[in-house]
């Protein structure tokens, strides 16, 4: 019994000695024994613990070899979220970020933790009592995926935390965050490999490292020579940790993470600004990628006081590098429709490696922006990449030899559908909103929607589902659904009474208001006010088509006869139609005359109406009206209606209710707790309206 005893005793002091070569060999740089033997004392640990597997601990030194493939990854969440940083890109926003933060303590001076930004990937380790327990990768900053056994097989990243005799210095939980990178060194190694392997091989370091540490084989993991760079931690119990910055990681550190041997306590925007400049200069002769530095405020105590804002927190930033640039040939130009209908023209590139990336596609914007760059296919250009940022084509280099321009399609290249671009405007846009395959799952799910006509039960992940199964092409194949009910029962998380409860809300969405049914069209410019007011002022979808046919023409008439004049031209489209609504400009005008000028989409209306969609008749208010050029703005709780009910009774008489107080405001209905609204109306000398008063009007506008 005693020789077994010995024998555990032994192979735990070899799992030690084994620990300090891996911490003076991947964390020190500084190798205490050969590789041989260190071979050789692994080997021994390995062979002790082949005999008596129960020995076999979490944080062996064996342990780093990698596991059998698993099938998927586990999401987890985080004990506290792993939130993003501000960035910014010159000396001006890093000025502003400081003075916000000093603002925000009484204008003290601040030190700041300052370090490399590695360009890696995030990850987030648990140790319960000094050891790992779970590893996960950022995710969503709430949630991430485990990847324990992969991390386990990073050579510097501690199984077990380095702690004295007693262990009480070190916490009962912690989370440890940081970056796994992969050396530009190593990189090259490994790409050499897999190419003689006959491997694809990685782009940058960046991706290695990320593709590396997503293995569902984590022996694969194991092969790659990754490293962890700790830079912070998240929730800790049972310890308190030093409320500077700079001495936590002093303390992960003594607990055997490597962090950045560049990290510094700084003060104020100057220290920061002279460790930007000195790690600008440093960045090129550096084995590991950085783009940037992160500042944080050093003292606990002023972060807890500045704290958060959205997901990311007010007491750091990230002071990016510029971005790297090159230049290459432009080979031709793409143009892609987005999920509004606008068009962005894409340039084909004879590939290059700028941004730590091969770059073949690049956005040139739009069209003003190639105006104004003068760029022609055949040009040599100017390709920018700043981290992640989609490339962008960023200035003519050199004029090619043969070079033809660039021209916006007058149809769009998805549809077909025309292309249009209102004047003044840098975006062109496909009008075949309700058509387009580009646009279709944005259309359908407004059309869907609970202020459109309300389908309940046809929510974004349905619609997502149905259109990649081809079920939805249009608005008006929702009204078809029915003839699928077979399959819709049979689909995973339906069921006799989804289905009945599906087809019900589709079938009682068909009766609709006009308002509703020209929102739910999705058309530019159009949100449910405007919808109304286009509802009140034709009363009927003929009228309003009639007048968008109309309104074409007239700007077809106003382009010919003053080609050099916008004035004139503006004179004669607003004397009718479309701009006679209120709040319709020209911008509008052309948004809803481009939409119903398109067939495809009349055609689309057509089927929905022929299925059934329907809506009563609209009184207009194209006419004189009690209230017509009133407008109106409601403040505070009244008591005999509610706000929209006092609302819908002034637009009905041909008044406006909007938001804000102006000079232009009529009245302000001030009910109980009016707040600023009323004082404003007060200063501006706008008439005021109690609940009482507003009621008289409304009568006296009701009987005339």
């Amino acid at each position: 019994m005693a020789g077994k005893d010995s024998t555990r005793a032994y192979a735990r002091r070899l799992a030690d000695e084994l620990r300090e070569h891996s911490r003076a060999y991947y964390v020190d740089d500084a190798p205490t024994i050969s590789d041989a033997a260190y071979d050789r004392l692994f080997r021994e640990l390995q062979d002790i613990e082949a005999a008596h597997p129960e020995w076999v601990t979490p944080d062996s030194p064996t342990q780093r070899v990698g596991a059998p493939p698993s099938d998927k990854f586990v999401s987890v969440d985080h004990a506290t979220p792993m939130l993003s940083l501000g960035n910014c890109f010159d000396d001006d926003e890093l000025a502003e970020f400081d003075r916000r933060a000093r603002d925000a303590v009484d204008g003290r001076a601040l030190a700041y933790c300052a370090e490399p930004k590695f360009d890696g990937t995030a990850l987030n380790l648990r140790y319960e009592n000094g050891v790992l327990q779970r590893a996960t990768t950022r995710g969503d900053g709430i949630t991430g995926e485990d990847i324990t056994p992969n991390a386990r097989t990073i050579r510097n990243l501690p199984l077990r935390l380095n702690s004295s005799d007693t262990g009480d210095d070190t916490p009962d939980f912690i989370e440890i965050r940081g970056e796994v990178v992969l050396a530009r060194s190593r990189f090259e190694a490994l790409n050499a490999r897999l190419e003689e392997q006959g491997h694809k091989a990685f782009v940058n370091p960046r991706n290695a490292a990320a593709g590396s540490l997503r293995q569902l084989d984590s022996r694969i993991t194991a092969d790659r020579p990754l490293a962890f760079m700790a830079y912070g931690v998240g929730r800790v119990d049972g310890q308190t940790l030093p409320g500077s910055l700079f001495e936590q990681l002093q303390q992960l550190s003594a607990w055997g993470f490597t962090i950045s041997e560049y990290v510094e306590r700084v003060d104020g925007l100057d220290g920061c600004k002279a460790y930007y400049e000195a790690m600008a200069e440093r960045r090129a002769g550096l084995d590991v990628e950085i783009d940037g530095c992160v500042f944080k405020v050093d003292d606990a105590a002023t972060r807890d006081e500045l704290g958060f804002v959205a997901r990311a927190p007010r007491w750091a930033i990230a002071r990016k590098f510029p971005a790297e640039e090159t230049t290459t040939t432009l080979n031709s130009v793409e143009f892609q429709v987005g999920r509004t209908g606008a068009l962005t023209p894409v340039a084909k590139l004879a590939p290059v490696f700028v941004g730590g990336v091969t770059v073949s596609n690049a956005t040139l914007h739009n069209m003003d922006e190639i105006t104004r760059k003068d760029i022609r296919i055949g040009d040599e250009v100017i390709v920018r990449r700043a981290g992640d940022v989609i490339p962008e084509v960023k200035a003519l280099a050199k004029r090619g030899k043969d070079t033809h321009a660039i021209e916006l399609p007058a149809s769009c290249p998805v549809c077909g559908s025309q292309v249009e671009r209102v004047e003044g405007e840098a975006v062109a846009r496909c009008t075949g909103g309700l058509v387009c395959a580009a646009q279709r799952r944005e259309a359908l799910k407004h059309f869907a929607s609970r202020r459109a006509l309300d389908i309940e039960g046809l929510g974004d992940r349905q619609i997502e589902a149905f259109v990649d199964e081809g079920l939805l092409e249009s608005p008006a194949d929702i009204f078809a659904l029915g003839q699928h009910r077979d399959a819709l029962v049979e689909r995973e998380g339906y069921g006799e009474k989804s289905v009945e409860n599906l087809l019900a809300s589709i079938e009682s969405s068909k009766q609709t208001t006009l308002e509703r049914f020209i929102f739910a069209l999705g058309i530019r410019e159009v949100g449910e006010t405007m919808a109304r007011d286009l509802a009140r002022h034709f009363g009927t979808l003929d009228a309003l088509q009639d007048e968008a046919s109309a309104y074409i023409a007239r700007v077809q008439r106003a382009a010919h006869e003053h080609p050099d004049n916008r004035a004139a031209r503006e004179r004669l489209l607003t004397a009718e139609g479309l701009q006679a609504v209120p709040g319709v400009g020209s911008r509008v005008a052309h948004c809803i005359a481009d939409f119903f000028s398109e067939q495809r989409n009349r055609d689309v209306i057509d089927a929905l109406v022929a299925a059934g969609v329907q809506w009563q008749s609209v009184r207009t208010t194209s006419g004189a009206q009690p209230l017509s050029g009133k407008t109106f703005v409601l403040t505070g709780s009244l008591e005999g209606m509610t706000r929209d009910e006092a609302g819908e009774r002034i637009e009905a008489l041909g008044g406006r209710v909007t938001s804000s107080v102006s000079k232009k405001t009529d009245y302000v209905v001030a009910g109980a707790s009016p707040g600023s609204k009323r004082d404003k109306a007060e200063k501006l000398g706008v008439a005021l309206l109690d609940e009482a008063g507003l009621l008289s009007l409304l009568e006296d506008a009701e009987a005339d």
